[in-house]
This record gives structure tokens, sequence and C-alpha cells, in this order.
């Protein structure tokens, strides 16, 4: 089963090296669930639900999911099950699939007529999340072409990351969870069939990263704990197991990825039918993925006009030779003297967190949306296994821990060239970088899934959808300088719609290289020439387009709903429209899909 999105890294932002997601590939120890012995005791006694309510069920698939999946419990701030680490085998998956069958035959008994407008929404929800997880199974089976779904790390990092619980209790869990790891990684290798060098090589570098969660610091944190003796000896034991059953897999897949650099491996695009399947179950956007493309490729032209437009009324503030013909060879002259503007690399981290506060104050002043006070926020450098796909991402807790931190991972410059680090550096400039904290923390990301975390549906906060998460943090990027975030500075605006370019782009790029074989070469000079991107920054998403699929298209696709629906409600309402009332009732129905908060704020 995928990944509750407000549990796991919501790995966010809008370049190759910065993203913003739900995780496309989520380790196999969370995407198949199994019928367990005591899961079958609570599927038996959901067959009673024609006399039951719908929120009743909703409950009992709840429960019944979280014996199945119980690092995407662990996750989600459940933490009943976190000593339990599934095996991912083929017993595994028929279960799996055994799972959703009852599941849907449960669903289907209700009457649409018996249930008020939210809890449609939540049957669609949960019908989408089964029918989803089936054919990922079934029909993509990315568990066989993609290595990288396989890397325990995550969950034991939640464990003794988060102090939910005292420190000995969640050692036990640890320690419990360690027992199946060798089985874990021998079911990995005997799944792996016909992979992708990209997703072969992303697993060596993540995988090696488990080691600053497997560390001689946990050892000592172990030594020094309450733990019984027997226990501490154990702990070591599963330790040094885990270590060289990790280290084991390491070297199968280095070979693996010798093996395909010399004899070829398959390719990394899905084509046309597994695209249009896919971006139906991530995106749900009453629309097509080529009717979205050809959307993006009209809106590409329009925000290229804007831009011309700044270009053309602050060159001479610039630059005192006359202003090209070409307007785009002009704005990208302009962009490229601005970009000059930027934090020195060692103090990248340090700027973002600095930056916090001051939107803070900006949305508090502006009373934009409520932010809670109790809920923090903490930026912290990306940890190791986590870094290789995104610079940036959000990490929140689950609805069952809406009191835990919510971080905002920043990976660092340090192991970039000076070349590579001042070309990103550039493009996280001394506006963009502005764009890129509104977009992630405030009132991005961060807001909207403490805001999910309170929805009184639980369906909404664990199934939610990625194009509203996206979409969202997106939208509040116009609306901050809407409301007058950066004092209309030309600069700022110019900036924003460079970064509100790459939104339009990540779709054209999107559907061009996963269904119409764009090349590298024609997505790095898309991305370059027409869309102002740097080099470092174009590589790094021909990257992420090579490691992931539809995904991309999600920030345009929610922005584009949202932003449409408001400007929909302020004809309707007119002066009676309230942005702060809006934004607050938009989000207080969790990550739904965009049409379905529509469907209930219209009362429809």
């Amino acid at each position: 089963m995928k990944k509750s999105l407000v549990a796991v890294t919501v790995i966010l932002a809008l370049s190759g090296i910065t993203a913003c997601q739900k995780q496309e590939s989520p380790s196999q120890e969370t995407a198949t669930p199994a019928v367990t012995e005591v899961s079958k005791e609570t599927v038996t006694a959901a067959e009673q639900v024609k006399q039951q309510d719908f929120a009743q069920f909703s409950q009992q698939f709840i429960d019944a999911l979280w014996q199945d999946s119980p690092t995407w419990a662990l996750y989600s701030g459940y933490h009943k099950y976190d000593g339990i680490l599934k095996i991912p085998n083929a017993a595994n998956r028929a279960e799996s699939l055994a799972f959703i069958d009852h599941q849907l035959t449960l669903l289907k008994k209700f009457d649409f007529k018996s249930l008020t407008p939210s809890e449609i929404i939540d049957y669609r929800l949960i019908e989408n999340l089964l029918e989803q997880d089936k054919w990922q199974i079934n029909t993509f089976k990315s568990w066989q072409w993609n290595p990288s779904s396989y890397n325990v790390a995550g969950g034991f990092a939640q464990i003794i990351n988060e102090n939910f619980a005292p420190l000995d209790e969640r050692l036990r869990s640890f320690l419990a969870r360690m027992e199946n790891v060798p089985a874990y990684y021998v079911a990995a290798r005997e799944n792996i069939v016909d992979p992708t060098l990209e997703h072969t090589q992303l697993a060596i570098m993540q995988n090696q990263g488990a080691f600053s969660v497997f560390s001689d610091d946990l050892l000592e944190k172990v030594k020094q704990s309450g733990l019984t003796e027997e226990e501490k000896v154990l702990f070591t034991e599963r330790f040094n197991g885990v270590t060289a059953a990790i280290n084991e897999h390491i070297e199968w897949l280095k070979a693996l990825e010798t093996k395909l650099s010399k004899e070829g491996a398959r390719s990394f695009r899905i084509g046309e039918e597994l695209y249009e399947q896919k971006f139906a179950f991530d995106i749900q956007a009453g629309m097509t993925g080529k009717q979205l493309y050809e959307k993006a490729l009209a809106d590409k032209d329009a925000i290229q006009g804007e831009m011309a437009k700044i270009t053309t009324k602050i060159w001479s503030k610039y630059f005192d030779t006359p202003m090209p013909t070409d307007t785009t060879v002009a704005t990208r002259q302009l962009i490229d003297k601005l970009s000059a503007k930027h934090v020195k690399r060692e103090d990248f981290v340090d700027e973002v967190r600095a930056q916090i506060p001051q939107l803070i104050k900006f949305v508090n002043d502006k009373q934009l949306v409520t932010l809670d006070p109790e809920k923090p926020l903490v930026v912290r450098e990306t940890p190791e296994y986590m870094r290789g796909f995104a610079g940036a991402s959000i990490s929140a807790p689950g609805p069952y821990e809406k009191s835990g931190n919510t971080y905002y991972n920043v990976t660092p410059l340090d192991g970039m060239s000076d070349e590579s680090a001042e070309s990103y550096l550039r493009e996280y400039n001394h506006w963009i970088l502005q764009v890129l904290n509104i977009h992630e923390a405030i009132p991005g990301h961060y807001t909207q899934l403490v805001y999910s975390n309170e929805s009184p549906s639980l369906v909404k906060s664990l199934f939610g959808n990625g194009a509203m998460v996206e979409g969202w943090a997106v939208y509040a990027e116009r609306m901050m300088l809407e409301e007058g975030y950066g004092d209309f500075e030309p600069e700022m605006w110019l900036m924003y719609y460079k970064w509100n370019l790459r939104v339009i782009v990540n779709t054209i790029l999107d559907y061009s290289i996963q269904v119409k074989g764009m090349t590298q070469e024609e997505a790095i000079k898309l991305m370059t020439e027409e869309a102002f991107q740097q080099q470092a920054e174009a590589e790094g998403k021909w990257r992420r387009a090579t490691l992931s699929q539809v995904q991309l298209t999600s920030y345009y696709s929610g922005y584009r709903e949202i932003y449409d629906f408001r400007e929909e409600l302020k004809q309707k309402q007119g002066d009676a429209f309230d942005l702060k009332q809006f934004h607050e009732t938009f989000l207080s129905y969790g990550s739904a899909p965009v049409k379905y908060i529509r469907q209930l704020m219209l009362g429809e």
C-alpha cells in the first residue's frame, strides 16, 4: 500500500534537485499489505457492515489496514505495530490482493443515497486507494523493476528519531523490527526482474544511506538504555545481522548495475497506456494526462508573455545596452543578471531557517490563515538515507501524532563541486529561495499538512490526494505575492513567474519524457532555453523525471484547480468573499481531491 501523504516525507519543491511529492516508489516494507491472523478477525467483524453506518466501516477499514501495513501505520503516528516488518514476498502480495478484494466487496454494499456528501468523498478515496494498489501489484509491477522500492531505513529512523514514546520502548520496537530485515532483502532480490538502471543506481545510494540509522551512535544509545542485558545482547546480534544484510544487498545491487550498464536495461519510460492509468489514480483531476499536457503548453506561452512585459519594464535598471529584440533572449539575460544575488553556499541551510519567522509574521499580519504556534516546524539537514532524490522536503507527523515535529529537510551543498553549487545557488537565488520557503513551509506544505491532521475525517487525512497537496503549495506562492509579500517588487514577480513556469514545464516534461520519448538533450533545452532554468537544475530535473512518473504533473494540476475555484467563488460572492475564511474552509477538508472539496464548499 502506498504511504500516507501526511505520514512519509512529502518531498516537496519544484525542481529536479528539490522535489515535492508523496514518495513515488514507497518501500516494499509498506507497499503491499498482507492479511495476518489478527486482521482476519477484524475482517470477520467487518462483514457485519450492512448493519453499520459508513463511519463505522471506515474505522474498521483503517484498523484492518494498520494491521496489514504496519510501517504505513508507523509513519501515520499509529504505533501499535511498530515492531513488525513485512517481508515483501509472493505470499504477501497474494494476501494483499485478497485483502483489497474483500474490502472492495464491503465498500460496494453501501448505497450512495444513504451517504452524506462528505461520506461519498471518503468512499471514493477508499475505492481509489484499493483499486490503485491492486493495479500497482497486478499491472504496474514496479515491485519487479524498481530496486529503490526496497529500503528499510525509513521505518527504523522514524522509530529512533521521533520522541513519541520513552526511548526504551522505542528501542524494543526497533529490536523486534530488525528480526525480519535479512529475509526482507532476500525477498527483494527474488522480486527484482528486468530493473531499470536509474532505479538501481538510486537504490545503491539510498541503501548506503541506511548506515546513518544503523550507526555506532545507536549502539551507544542501547548500551546506555534501560534494556535488560539479554535484550542488549540480542540487539547487537540483530544489528550486526542487519548491517551484514544491507551490505550484501548493496554489493548485489552494484553487480547488477555493472551488468545493466554493459548489457542494457529496461527503459524507465512507462508509455502512454500505463501513464494514463497512473495519472487517473494519482491525480484524480477529471481530465486525462494528455489534456493537462495540452493545457500546460498554452499556459507556458502566457507566462512567457508576462515575463517579457516585466523585462521590458526594468531592463534599463540593470543594463546600459539596448534590450534585445528577442524577448526570450532579453528575459534570459535579465534573469542571469539577477540570479547572481544569492546566499553563500555555507549559509544555505541557515538562511532557510532564518526566513521562516518572517513568513509567519507576514501571514499573521495579513490574517491569511490561522497558524498554530503549538505545532512546531523544525528546519534540519536532510538525513542521509533520504538524500539523492530531493534537495528540500517536508516530513510531517501523521494524524495520530498531531503534536509531533514537522521537519523541513534541507540538503547542504557540501557534496557539490564549486561549479554545481554556484549553479544551484543561482537557481535558488535571493528571490526564489523565498518562494521555495513559502511553498515548503509557510503557508505551503507545512501549513496544509497541519490542517489535514485536524480534519474530522481520518480517511481524508490519511488517503489524501497528491495534486491537492502540491497544488496548495503552488497556490500559496501566488497568493502571498498577490497579498503584497515582496512589496510587489517586479524582480520578485519575474522570479515568481520563472518558478511558476517550472510548474507548467514539469507537466510538459513528464508527459513528453514518459509518453512521447523526449530525449535528455531536448529536455535540457526546454528547461534552460524556454523555462530559464540553470544547467544544474535542469540536469537534476531530468534525473527526477527518469525516477518518477505522473507526480511532476500534480503541481500544475492542483494549482490550476485551486486558483480557478477561488476565482469562481470571488465572482459568486462579490464583496462577501473572505480570503482567510476561504483558506481555512478549504483546508478543513483534509487532503481530498480539489474537485471533491469544491463540491463540499458549494454544497453540491
